[in-house]
C-alpha cells in the first residue's frame, strides 16, 4: 500500500462527502451514541471511499470491505490506532496494554497475550468456564421460578466478567451471585470517556474541570489503585510459592514472570495495562455479541429450532459439557458469525497512517486518519443474498448462498487479529448451549416491543433487552 508517485491519485480533498460546518467540520452532524449509524448512512450515500472532517482534520472513510481488509492487514507497519486515542489515555493516567501498544512494545506484549489465550491454554481452563455457566444457569432457574424478567445484557456481562477474571487473574469475583468487580465498575466510566475525548472538537478538560471530569478523575484513581492491588497480590503469591514461576496459573502471573525476566520487553506498566485490556477485550465484546445473537435467534424460530436440535443432540447436559462437544457445535458457531455480521459490536475501526500510503486510488499522507466501516458491504444485497435476514446457514460450507468470509471480519484481520477469538467463541457456545438445553425461551424483547436500539459507547450494545424463561 506504500507508494511514491501521487500524480495519478486522488487526494482526500478530491473526495465526495457530507458538507462540513465551519470550524467544527462534520462533528455537529454526528450523534455520539449513534455515530456508527450516521457514518454507515453516509457510506450508502457516498460509496466505499469518501471524506468527512472532525474540526479541521480530514478523515478518509473506508467502507469497501476489500479495502478495509487490506488496511487491517497492513498493521502494524502501515497503520496504527490514532495517536490521539493513546494521548488521551496517557493524559488520563492509563497504562498501555496490547490494545493501544504499538511497534516493539506491541510485539512483546502480543507474544505474551497470544500464548495465554491460545486454544490449548483456554482448554485447560475449560472446567472453570463451565462452572461459571452453571452459576448463570442457577440464577436463571430462579428467575424462571419467580417469573421474573432477566436483564439480558447485564447478566451476560456478569458471565463474561467472571470468566475473564478467573482466566486472566485467578480471582473469583462471582458477579453472577452478587459479587462486585471493582475494576469493571470503573472501566464502565473510563472507557466511554476515552472514546468521547478522542472525538472532541476542543480539549476543554485540559483547562477547566467540570463536575463530570472531577468524577472521572476519581474513577481513574480508583481504577489504577485496584489494578495495582491485583498485581501486588499476584506478586505476593509468586513470592510465597516460587514454583508457580515455572508454571504460571493465569495470565497475570505469566505477565509478571515475563516482566521480571528482563529480556521480554515487558515491564510493570505493561503488566498493569494488560490487566485492564483483558477486561476491556473480554467482557463487553463477548457479552454484547451473545446478547445480539440470542435476540436474533428468538426472532427467527427456524434458526432457533436448528440451534436447539444441535445442542440437544451433541451437548444436552451442561454439567457434562466437554471441550469436544463445544468444538462440534457448528450451527451455533454459524449463528455467532451471522450475529456478528448483522450486529458487529465494533462497527468501525479508526486508524492512522504511519507512512505515505494508498487506499484504493486515494493518497493518504503519513499521519492521515482513516475510519474503517465494518458494516457496509456485509449487509448489502449487492454482496450478500437477502442481506437483512438472519441466516446462519450461509456460514456452513454445505449451506446454500455461502458468504464471502472476508465481508465480515469482526475480530479484525492480519497480525492484529483479536487474540481472544477462540475464548470469545467458546464463551458464546457454552452460554447458549446451557440456555437452549435447560430452558424454553418465552421472550427476548424490549419493553415497548420495538427493535433494540444500538448504543455506541466503547462497543455497540443492545438497549433494554429483557428475557423471560420457563423450565424445559
Amino acid at each position: 500500500m506504500q507508494h511514491t508517485d501521487t500524480a495519478a491519485l486522488r487526494h482526500m480533498h478530491d473526495l465526495p462527502g457530507p458538507r462540513p460546518w465551519p470550524l467544527a467540520g462534520n462533528l455537529p452532524q454526528l450523534r455520539p451514541l449513534r455515530v456508527h449509524q450516521d457514518v454507515e448512512a453516509w457510506a450508502r450515500q457516498y460509496g466505499g471511499l469518501f471524506r468527512m472532517t472532525f474540526g479541521r482534520t480530514p478523515l478518509l472513510v473506508v467502507a469497501d470491505h476489500t479495502l478495509v481488509n487490506s488496511v487491517l492487514r497492513d498493521r502494524p507497519e502501515g497503520f496504527r490506532r490514532p495517536a490521539i486515542t493513546a494521548s488521551v489515555s496517557d493524559e488520563m493516567g492509563g497504562r498501555p496494554g496490547v490494545f493501544l501498544a504499538e511497534g516493539a512494545a506491541w510485539r512483546d506484549q502480543r507474544r505474551m497475550v497470544m500464548a495465554a489465550l491460545a486454544p490449548h491454554a483456554v482448554k485447560a481452563y475449560f472446567p472453570s468456564l463451565v462452572a461459571v455457566a452453571l452459576r448463570l444457569q442457577q440464577r436463571w432457574q430462579q428467575a424462571a421460578r419467580d417469573r421474573e424478567a432477566i436483564d439480558l445484557a447485564e447478566d451476560l456481562k456478569r458471565y463474561s466478567i467472571d470468566i475473564v477474571a478467573g482466566l486472566a487473574f485467578g480471582t473469583e469475583v462471582n458477579t453472577i451471585d452478587g459479587g462486585e468487580d471493582v475494576i469493571q465498575r470503573h472501566m464502565d466510566v473510563v472507557l466511554p470517556a476515552v472514546a468521547q475525548r478522542s472525538m472532541a472538537l476542543f480539549p476543554y478538560w485540559r483547562y477547566i474541570k467540570l463536575p463530570r471530569d472531577r468524577q472521572l478523575d476519581g474513577h481513574l484513581q480508583a481504577l489504577n489503585q485496584a489494578i495495582d492491588e491485583l498485581v501486588a497480590a499476584a506478586r505476593k503469591r509468586l513470592a510465597e510459592q516460587p514454583e508457580r514461576r515455572a508454571h504460571p496459573a493465569n495470565l497475570l502471573e505469566a505477565m509478571i514472570c515475563a516482566a521480571d525476566d528482563g529480556s521480554s520487553g515487558v515491564d510493570d506498566i505493561a503488566v498493569a495495562g494488560n490487566v485492564a485490556t483483558m477486561l476491556l477485550a473480554g467482557e463487553d465484546t463477548t457479552s454484547n455479541t451473545l446478547a445480539w445473537m440470542l435476540y436474533l435467534l428468538q426472532r427467527n424460530p427456524g434458526a432457533m429450532r436448528k440451534a436447539r436440535e444441535e445442542v440437544m443432540r451433541i451437548a444436552p447436559d451442561p454439567r457434562a459439557f466437554t471441550i469436544e462437544q463445544m468444538d462440534a457445535l457448528d450451527y451455533l458457531y454459524a449463528c455467532a458469525q451471522e450475529a456478528m455480521r448483522l450486529k458487529p459490536v465494533a462497527p468501525f475501526i479508526p486508524l492512522e497512517a504511519l507512512r505515505d500510503s494508498i487506499v484504493g486510488d486515494v493518497f493518504v499522507p503519513q499521519g492521515g486518519l482513516l475510519w474503517c466501516v465494518m458494516r457496509n458491504h456485509s449487509v448489502s444485497d449487492a454482496h450478500v443474498a437477502n442481506a437483512a435476514a438472519f441466516q446462519p446457514e450461509r456460514w456452513l460450507e454445505q449451506g446454500q448462498d455461502t458468504i464471502d468470509k472476508h465481508l465480515s471480519t469482526p475480530f479484525g484481520a492480519g497480525a492484529r487479529t483479536c487474540p481472544g477469538r477462540y475464548l470469545a467463541l467458546l464463551e458464546i457456545k457454552i452460554a447458549s448451549a446451557m440456555l437452549l438445553s435447560s430452558f424454553e425461551i418465552v421472550s427476548i424483547d424490549t419493553v415497548d416491543h420495538r427493535e433494540p436500539e444500538e448504543l455506541m459507547a466503547f462497543t455497540m450494545s443492545p438497549v433494554g433487552l429483557q428475557m423471560r424463561l420457563q423450565h424445559s
